[in-house]
């Protein structure tokens, strides 16, 4: 018989969500260098503000001394990660990204949305 043991958690960087966030924010800051100048202070920076601002929540909620604070900051990093599709979204809208590139974005960050969504209901709720 074999017993699976859950390898503890000692920094967010253990976390997979965190390692597949960070791996979202460097593929949308290599594909927004070549938005339109324009965009700089736009929708370029906005998008990589949202993107930069997932795996930051998740840090600063791992390292919360609660659980629910936690949750509420996998919240906060889900709410961003929306962001971050919407302005996907637009982005290709506008002809900014190509189709491939923005499919490629949407695909890593809906496995972030899914590994975030599955942290999130293994976290005990409060009582």
């Amino acid at each position: 018989m074999q017993c699976s043991v859950r390898p503890i958690v000692q920094s967010y960087r253990d976390l997979i969500v965190w390692k597949k966030s960070m791996a979202l924010v460097l593929d949308v800051y290599r594909c927004t260098q070549a938005f339109p100048k324009t965009e700089t202070y736009g929708l370029t920076s906005q998008l990589r503000r949202a993107a930069v601002s997932i795996p930051s929540n998740i840090a600063e909620g791992q390292a919360r001394l609660s659980t629910g604070e936690f949750k509420q900051f996998l919240g906060n990093a889900r709410g961003s990660l929306m962001e971050v599709e919407t302005q996907i979204l637009l982005a290709r809208d506008l002809g900014y990204l190509e189709h491939n590139a923005s499919e490629n974005l949407l695909g890593a960050a809906a496995e972030v949305g899914r590994i975030l969504n599955g942290l999130l209901t293994s976290l005990p709720t409060r009582r």
